[in-house]
């Protein structure tokens, strides 16, 4: 008999994680457990009864409140869950914090890393050691999470990184950011590149303390890219969106990886756009979005 898998996503009410969790449910068994996961226990309630009730949804769906900048939180809901069912099966990292281009980035600075760093942290260390033999665990990245976005003097900051070492850089940007000595240290005034290349950074740390024991079992770590995105925490920092796709349309590429029978080996670790390994160290600081950015 097999064993029903048990799937969660963060992140999960709308946009990409609803997307998510939906392609899930439709490709998932009858016996199979998907967790939508977030902050607002009405929303939670609301968008799970939804999926549950698609005429595709095969899986069941349970909505779960999770605030992921509780990282107490997060490791009760990975440790219940490994007491009623031995493990997980798939996790998928998708929280972030929606920012506007007319927001301060500085005063933004603490809910953004809370939501897109220390909460990643958090399941890295939190569902790791639950994750099942054949277990899928990836984290919503973005193709700005390569190394070279960064100003060469932050590389080695992240570069070969424990997770312990990309906390304490974490740490270090926050506090940098707070005493306006951010621009003088290279970091960038927008948020969403050194977090990016941090939670990258992240994945790559607990893959490089388990990569044999995971490949010989089939299990994937990986941090994933899904492209242009037309989601209301998108939408604000672009003006064209001919070339965007919609939640459902990027939730298939990192379901495909979720539900690939096999790991291919130069996939474990790596940052992932359509089915490709992105290169750690390649991409250019993105000197144009930090234009559009006041002081």
């Amino acid at each position: 008999m097999k064993t029903p898998r048990i799937a969660l996503v963060t992140g999960a009410n709308q946009g990409l994680g609803r997307a998510l969790v939906e392609g899930l449910a439709a490709r998932m068994e009858e016996d199979d457990l998907v967790l939508l996961t977030g902050r607002d226990e009405r929303r939670v309630a609301d968008a799970a009864r939804e999926v549950a009730q698609r005429p595709g949804t095969r899986a069941q769906v349970q909505g779960r409140v999770l605030d992921v900048t509780d990282t107490d939180a997060i490791e009760r809901l990975a440790d219940e869950l490994a007491a009623l069912h031995g493990g997980v099966d798939v996790v998928i990292s998708n929280a972030v914090a929606r920012l506007l281009p007319q927001d301060s980035q500085a005063e933004r600075a603490d809910e953004f890393i809370d939501v897109s760093n220390t909460a990643t942290h958090a399941v890295l260390r939190s569902f790791g050691p639950v994750l099942r033999p054949g277990g899928r665990l990836l984290v919503v990245a973005s193709s700005l999470g390569t190394l070279g976005h960064l100003d060469h003097r932050l590389h080695h900051l992240f570069d070969g990184a424990s997770l312990g070492q990309v906390e304490y850089a974490v740490e270090s940007w926050r506090t940098a950011v707070h005493h306006n000595t951010a621009a003088e240290a290279g970091w960038p005034r927008w948020l969403n590149v050194p977090s990016k290349v941090a939670q990258v950074a992240a994945v790559r740390a607990l893959a490089a303390t388990r990569r044999d024991r995971d490949l010989a079992t089939d299990t994937l770590i990986a941090a994933v890219c899904p492209g242009m995105v037309d989601t209301a925490t998108s939408r604000p920092w672009f003006s064209d969106y001919g070339q965007a796709q919609s939640p459902a349309e990027a939730a298939r590429a990192v379901l495909d990886l979720v539900l690939a029978e096999h790991v291919d080996p130069a996939l474990y670790g790596e940052l992932i756009r359509f089915g490709k390994a992105l290169d750690w160290c390649g991409g250019t600081p993105p000197v144009e979005q930090d234009r559009m950015l006041t002081p």
